[in-house]
Protein backbone atom coordinates (compact mmCIF):
# COMPACT_ATOMS: atom_id res chain seq x y z
CA UNK A 1 0.00 0.00 0.00
CA UNK A 2 1.80 3.33 -1.37
CA UNK A 3 1.95 6.15 0.79
CA UNK A 4 -0.88 8.06 -0.41
CA UNK A 5 -3.24 5.93 0.03
CA UNK A 6 -2.25 5.94 3.53
CA UNK A 7 -2.45 9.30 4.15
CA UNK A 8 -6.14 8.84 2.10
CA UNK A 9 -7.66 6.51 4.64
CA UNK A 10 -6.13 8.56 7.72
CA UNK A 11 -7.80 11.89 6.41
CA UNK A 12 -11.11 10.04 5.41
CA UNK A 13 -10.91 8.57 9.28
CA UNK A 14 -10.71 11.84 11.15
CA UNK A 15 -13.34 13.92 8.18
CA UNK A 16 -15.61 10.44 8.78
CA UNK A 17 -15.36 10.85 12.83
CA UNK A 18 -15.69 14.83 12.98
CA UNK A 19 -18.93 14.22 10.76
CA UNK A 20 -20.19 11.57 13.17
CA UNK A 21 -19.70 13.98 16.30
CA UNK A 22 -21.61 17.00 14.43
CA UNK A 23 -24.63 14.55 13.54
CA UNK A 24 -24.97 12.69 16.61
CA UNK A 25 -24.71 16.07 18.64
CA UNK A 26 -28.35 17.16 18.55
CA UNK A 27 -30.32 14.45 18.36
CA UNK A 28 -31.83 13.91 21.75
CA UNK A 29 -30.74 10.72 22.83
CA UNK A 30 -27.21 10.80 21.01
CA UNK A 31 -25.67 7.54 20.00
CA UNK A 32 -22.37 8.84 21.58
CA UNK A 33 -24.07 9.59 24.99
CA UNK A 34 -25.37 5.82 24.94
CA UNK A 35 -22.23 4.34 23.64
CA UNK A 36 -20.25 6.47 26.53
CA UNK A 37 -22.65 4.95 28.99
CA UNK A 38 -22.01 1.31 27.85
CA UNK A 39 -18.53 1.76 27.38
CA UNK A 40 -18.20 3.23 30.96
CA UNK A 41 -20.67 0.34 32.16
CA UNK A 42 -17.86 -2.50 30.84
CA UNK A 43 -14.98 -0.69 31.58
CA UNK A 44 -16.52 -0.26 35.29
CA UNK A 45 -15.98 -4.26 35.28
CA UNK A 46 -12.12 -3.85 34.11
CA UNK A 47 -10.84 -1.02 35.74
CA UNK A 48 -10.08 -0.92 39.69
CA UNK A 49 -12.59 0.82 41.57
CA UNK A 50 -9.75 3.08 43.22
CA UNK A 51 -8.65 4.10 39.48
CA UNK A 52 -12.20 5.18 38.95
CA UNK A 53 -12.53 7.15 41.64
CA UNK A 54 -9.10 9.05 41.03
CA UNK A 55 -10.46 9.44 37.19
CA UNK A 56 -13.91 11.00 38.08
CA UNK A 57 -12.34 13.60 40.66
CA UNK A 58 -9.57 14.26 38.28
CA UNK A 59 -12.65 14.59 35.46
CA UNK A 60 -14.84 16.55 37.90
CA UNK A 61 -12.22 18.85 38.22
CA UNK A 62 -11.37 19.02 34.83
CA UNK A 63 -14.85 20.36 33.64
CA UNK A 64 -16.64 21.68 36.63
CA UNK A 65 -14.60 23.29 38.43
CA UNK A 66 -12.86 26.59 37.08
CA UNK A 67 -9.54 25.82 36.27
CA UNK A 68 -6.88 27.47 34.29
CA UNK A 69 -5.58 24.33 32.90
CA UNK A 70 -7.19 24.62 29.72
CA UNK A 71 -6.28 28.57 29.14
CA UNK A 72 -2.43 26.93 29.79
CA UNK A 73 -3.39 24.61 26.61
CA UNK A 74 -4.54 27.39 24.55
CA UNK A 75 -1.79 29.52 25.14
CA UNK A 76 0.53 26.93 24.88
CA UNK A 77 -0.68 25.73 21.54
CA UNK A 78 -0.80 29.11 19.90
CA UNK A 79 2.97 29.22 21.18
CA UNK A 80 3.84 25.88 19.57
CA UNK A 81 2.28 27.20 16.20
CA UNK A 82 3.56 30.26 15.87
CA UNK A 83 6.88 29.01 17.07
CA UNK A 84 6.98 26.78 14.41
CA UNK A 85 5.58 29.55 11.83
CA UNK A 86 8.37 32.04 13.25
CA UNK A 87 11.22 29.41 12.85
CA UNK A 88 10.58 27.55 9.79
CA UNK A 89 7.72 29.49 7.76
CA UNK A 90 8.50 33.39 8.56
CA UNK A 91 12.32 32.44 7.54
CA UNK A 92 11.48 30.44 4.14
CA UNK A 93 9.03 32.98 2.98
CA UNK A 94 11.48 35.84 3.54
CA UNK A 95 14.34 34.11 1.91
CA UNK A 96 11.91 33.74 -1.21
CA UNK A 97 10.71 36.85 -1.08
CA UNK A 98 6.89 36.70 -0.34
CA UNK A 99 5.23 40.11 0.59
CA UNK A 100 6.14 41.30 3.91
CA UNK A 101 2.36 42.46 4.87
CA UNK A 102 1.09 38.65 4.37
CA UNK A 103 3.80 37.25 6.36
CA UNK A 104 2.54 39.34 9.08
CA UNK A 105 -0.72 39.16 8.70
CA UNK A 106 -1.02 36.51 10.91
CA UNK A 107 0.91 38.13 13.61
CA UNK A 108 -1.96 40.95 13.44
CA UNK A 109 -4.31 38.65 14.01
CA UNK A 110 -2.67 37.00 16.70
CA UNK A 111 -2.86 40.48 18.41
CA UNK A 112 -6.31 41.04 18.22
CA UNK A 113 -7.06 37.45 19.24
CA UNK A 114 -5.06 37.95 21.67
CA UNK A 115 -7.00 40.97 23.14
CA UNK A 116 -10.25 39.55 22.53
CA UNK A 117 -9.15 36.65 24.72
CA UNK A 118 -8.38 38.48 27.77
CA UNK A 119 -11.30 40.45 27.45
CA UNK A 120 -13.52 37.56 27.38
CA UNK A 121 -11.68 35.63 30.01
CA UNK A 122 -11.79 38.90 32.91
CA UNK A 123 -14.97 40.30 31.92
CA UNK A 124 -18.13 39.76 34.04
CA UNK A 125 -20.47 37.90 31.83
CA UNK A 126 -23.91 39.29 33.42
CA UNK A 127 -23.85 37.38 36.93
CA UNK A 128 -27.43 38.01 38.18
CA UNK A 129 -27.22 39.12 42.11
CA UNK A 130 -29.98 40.82 44.53
CA UNK A 131 -29.57 44.07 44.04
CA UNK A 132 -29.52 43.63 39.92
CA UNK A 133 -32.32 40.89 39.71
CA UNK A 134 -35.28 42.83 39.79
CA UNK A 135 -34.18 45.23 37.08
CA UNK A 136 -32.91 42.33 35.02
CA UNK A 137 -36.23 40.57 35.21
CA UNK A 138 -37.76 43.20 33.09
CA UNK A 139 -35.19 42.89 29.77
CA UNK A 140 -36.63 39.70 28.68
CA UNK A 141 -39.88 38.36 28.44
CA UNK A 142 -40.63 35.10 29.45
CA UNK A 143 -41.91 32.75 26.60
CA UNK A 144 -43.47 30.65 29.15
CA UNK A 145 -42.03 27.22 27.75
CA UNK A 146 -38.25 27.37 28.44
CA UNK A 147 -38.33 30.37 30.68
CA UNK A 148 -41.20 30.63 33.73
CA UNK A 149 -41.83 33.72 35.24
CA UNK A 150 -41.09 33.37 39.45
CA UNK A 151 -38.59 30.61 39.61
CA UNK A 152 -36.28 31.06 42.20
CA UNK A 153 -32.40 29.62 41.53
CA UNK A 154 -31.80 27.64 44.60
CA UNK A 155 -28.23 28.67 45.10
CA UNK A 156 -28.07 32.16 44.48
CA UNK A 157 -31.90 32.39 46.24
CA UNK A 158 -32.84 34.91 43.19
CA UNK A 159 -35.34 35.12 41.21
CA UNK A 160 -34.00 34.05 37.93
CA UNK A 161 -34.98 36.28 34.79
CA UNK A 162 -35.76 35.25 31.58
CA UNK A 163 -32.73 33.54 29.63
CA UNK A 164 -30.64 32.97 32.52
CA UNK A 165 -29.33 30.06 33.74
CA UNK A 166 -26.92 29.12 37.21
CA UNK A 167 -23.81 27.89 36.33
CA UNK A 168 -22.36 25.15 38.31
CA UNK A 169 -19.08 25.62 37.64
CA UNK A 170 -19.00 29.28 38.17
CA UNK A 171 -21.49 28.90 40.67
CA UNK A 172 -23.57 32.03 39.93
CA UNK A 173 -26.78 33.03 37.60
CA UNK A 174 -25.90 34.70 34.36
CA UNK A 175 -28.19 36.71 32.37
CA UNK A 176 -28.45 35.39 29.07
CA UNK A 177 -26.47 32.45 29.37
CA UNK A 178 -24.88 30.92 26.91
CA UNK A 179 -22.88 28.91 28.09
CA UNK A 180 -19.65 28.64 29.94
CA UNK A 181 -16.18 28.32 27.66
CA UNK A 182 -13.27 26.31 29.45
CA UNK A 183 -10.84 27.90 27.25
CA UNK A 184 -11.57 31.27 28.42
CA UNK A 185 -12.46 30.16 31.71
CA UNK A 186 -15.23 32.03 32.29
CA UNK A 187 -19.63 31.98 31.06
CA UNK A 188 -20.21 33.46 27.91
CA UNK A 189 -23.30 35.77 28.53
CA UNK A 190 -24.94 38.87 28.21
CA UNK A 191 -22.17 41.03 28.84
CA UNK A 192 -19.16 39.24 26.77
CA UNK A 193 -21.33 37.63 24.22
CA UNK A 194 -19.83 40.03 21.34
CA UNK A 195 -16.47 39.72 22.49
CA UNK A 196 -16.46 36.34 22.55
CA UNK A 197 -17.64 35.86 18.93
CA UNK A 198 -14.82 38.51 18.22
CA UNK A 199 -12.62 36.04 19.94
CA UNK A 200 -13.90 33.09 17.77
CA UNK A 201 -13.93 34.79 13.92
CA UNK A 202 -10.46 36.62 15.09
CA UNK A 203 -9.14 32.57 15.89
CA UNK A 204 -10.75 31.31 12.67
CA UNK A 205 -8.80 34.32 10.73
CA UNK A 206 -5.63 33.10 12.12
CA UNK A 207 -5.37 29.80 11.79
CA UNK A 208 -6.60 30.12 8.31
CA UNK A 209 -4.08 32.55 7.58
CA UNK A 210 -1.22 30.43 8.91
CA UNK A 211 -2.57 27.43 7.15
CA UNK A 212 -2.78 29.55 3.47
CA UNK A 213 0.54 31.12 3.79
CA UNK A 214 2.24 27.71 4.92
CA UNK A 215 0.53 26.26 1.86
CA UNK A 216 2.10 28.93 -0.28
CA UNK A 217 5.36 28.17 1.09
CA UNK A 218 5.26 24.71 0.00
CA UNK A 219 3.58 25.11 -3.17
CA UNK A 220 6.14 27.70 -4.08
CA UNK A 221 9.24 25.30 -3.07
CA UNK A 222 7.87 22.28 -5.46
CA UNK A 223 7.38 24.72 -8.10
CA UNK A 224 11.48 26.12 -7.77
CA UNK A 225 12.63 22.61 -7.43
CA UNK A 226 10.80 21.73 -10.29
CA UNK A 227 9.59 18.38 -8.43
CA UNK A 228 5.90 19.18 -10.10
CA UNK A 229 7.28 18.60 -13.79
CA UNK A 230 9.00 15.50 -15.53
CA UNK A 231 10.20 12.32 -13.69
CA UNK A 232 11.65 11.22 -11.20
CA UNK A 233 14.31 8.39 -10.18
CA UNK A 234 13.94 5.44 -7.95
CA UNK A 235 16.57 3.76 -6.16
CA UNK A 236 16.98 1.21 -9.14
CA UNK A 237 17.65 4.20 -11.08
CA UNK A 238 14.43 3.72 -12.96
CA UNK A 239 12.58 7.24 -14.66
CA UNK A 240 8.85 7.66 -13.46
CA UNK A 241 6.21 9.99 -13.91
CA UNK A 242 5.41 12.52 -11.03
CA UNK A 243 2.54 11.45 -8.82
CA UNK A 244 0.55 13.09 -6.18
CA UNK A 245 1.93 10.68 -3.92
CA UNK A 246 5.12 11.59 -4.95
CA UNK A 247 4.64 14.93 -4.05
CA UNK A 248 3.03 14.68 -0.93
CA UNK A 249 5.63 12.08 0.38
CA UNK A 250 8.63 14.45 -0.99
CA UNK A 251 7.02 17.23 1.26
CA UNK A 252 6.84 15.30 4.07
CA UNK A 253 10.39 14.27 3.65
CA UNK A 254 12.05 17.63 3.22
CA UNK A 255 9.91 19.44 5.35
CA UNK A 256 7.75 17.35 8.17
CA UNK A 257 7.15 19.89 11.07
CA UNK A 258 5.78 22.19 8.38
CA UNK A 259 3.65 19.74 6.88
CA UNK A 260 2.29 18.78 10.40
CA UNK A 261 2.13 21.82 11.22
CA UNK A 262 -0.05 22.36 8.22
CA UNK A 263 -2.66 19.74 8.63
CA UNK A 264 -2.66 20.97 12.30
CA UNK A 265 -3.88 24.36 11.30
CA UNK A 266 -6.14 22.89 8.42
CA UNK A 267 -8.30 20.81 10.89
CA UNK A 268 -7.82 23.35 13.37
CA UNK A 269 -9.44 25.86 10.89
CA UNK A 270 -12.52 23.48 9.22
CA UNK A 271 -13.17 22.96 13.42
CA UNK A 272 -13.21 26.57 14.16
CA UNK A 273 -15.09 27.32 10.78
CA UNK A 274 -17.77 25.20 11.76
CA UNK A 275 -18.37 26.67 15.67
CA UNK A 276 -18.03 30.41 14.10
CA UNK A 277 -20.54 29.00 11.43
CA UNK A 278 -23.14 28.34 14.77
CA UNK A 279 -22.20 30.68 16.54
CA UNK A 280 -22.84 33.67 13.89
CA UNK A 281 -26.47 31.58 13.06
CA UNK A 282 -27.63 31.67 17.16
CA UNK A 283 -26.40 35.51 17.09
CA UNK A 284 -28.18 36.10 13.60
CA UNK A 285 -31.38 34.78 14.97
CA UNK A 286 -30.94 35.46 18.81
CA UNK A 287 -30.55 32.57 20.33
CA UNK A 288 -28.13 31.00 22.78
CA UNK A 289 -26.77 27.69 23.16
CA UNK A 290 -28.38 27.27 25.90
CA UNK A 291 -31.68 27.82 24.06
CA UNK A 292 -30.99 26.07 21.42
CA UNK A 293 -29.83 22.83 23.05
CA UNK A 294 -33.07 22.55 25.38
CA UNK A 295 -35.32 23.50 22.39
CA UNK A 296 -33.66 20.66 20.28
CA UNK A 297 -34.56 18.52 23.01
CA UNK A 298 -38.05 20.00 24.31
CA UNK A 299 -40.17 16.96 22.14
CA UNK A 300 -39.32 14.91 25.15
CA UNK A 301 -39.94 17.39 28.06
CA UNK A 302 -43.21 16.45 30.52
CA UNK A 303 -45.95 19.17 30.01
CA UNK A 304 -45.46 22.61 32.60
CA UNK A 305 -47.98 22.53 35.08
CA UNK A 306 -49.22 25.81 33.20
CA UNK A 307 -49.96 24.00 29.94
CA UNK A 308 -53.28 21.77 29.35
CA UNK A 309 -52.43 18.23 29.06
CA UNK A 310 -54.10 17.49 25.72
CA UNK A 311 -52.44 20.68 23.88
CA UNK A 312 -48.67 19.85 22.45
CA UNK A 313 -46.02 22.38 23.76
CA UNK A 314 -44.84 24.36 20.93
CA UNK A 315 -41.51 26.20 21.54
CA UNK A 316 -40.90 30.04 19.62
CA UNK A 317 -38.46 31.91 19.59
CA UNK A 318 -39.62 35.20 20.61
CA UNK A 319 -36.46 36.99 20.77
CA UNK A 320 -35.95 37.56 17.39
CA UNK A 321 -36.18 41.23 16.01
CA UNK A 322 -34.43 40.44 12.80
CA UNK A 323 -31.07 40.01 11.64
CA UNK A 324 -29.77 43.24 11.72
CA UNK A 325 -31.08 43.81 15.56
CA UNK A 326 -29.91 40.72 16.23
CA UNK A 327 -26.46 41.33 15.45
CA UNK A 328 -26.90 44.72 17.29
CA UNK A 329 -27.78 43.43 20.42
CA UNK A 330 -25.00 40.75 21.02
CA UNK A 331 -22.83 43.94 21.07
CA UNK A 332 -25.16 46.38 22.89
CA UNK A 333 -27.49 44.29 25.08
CA UNK A 334 -30.57 46.25 25.84
CA UNK A 335 -31.12 47.53 29.39
CA UNK A 336 -34.67 48.22 31.32
CA UNK A 337 -34.76 51.87 29.35
CA UNK A 338 -34.52 50.16 25.95
CA UNK A 339 -37.39 48.09 26.36
CA UNK A 340 -39.30 49.89 27.98
CA UNK A 341 -38.81 52.88 24.82
CA UNK A 342 -40.05 49.94 22.48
Amino acid sequence: MDFLTLFLIYLCSVLAVAALLCLCSGSKESFLTRSANRASQVLSLVIPSQLQSVTHRALHRLFHTRSCLFVVLHVALQAAVFGEYTWEVFVYCWELQFHLLLLLLPYLLLAGNLGCFLLCSRANPGTVTKSNAASLVKVYAYDGVLFQRGLVCPTCTVEKPARSKHCSVCRRCVHRFDHHCVWVNNCIGAANAGVFLLYLLSLTATAAALAAVTAALLIQVLLLSNAMHGTYLDAQGQEHPVEIAFLVQHLFLTFPRIVFMLGFVILLTLVLGGYCSFSLYLALTNQTTNEWCKSRRFGGSPHLPSQPRDRPLVYKNIYSKGIWRNLKEIFNPPTVLERKKK
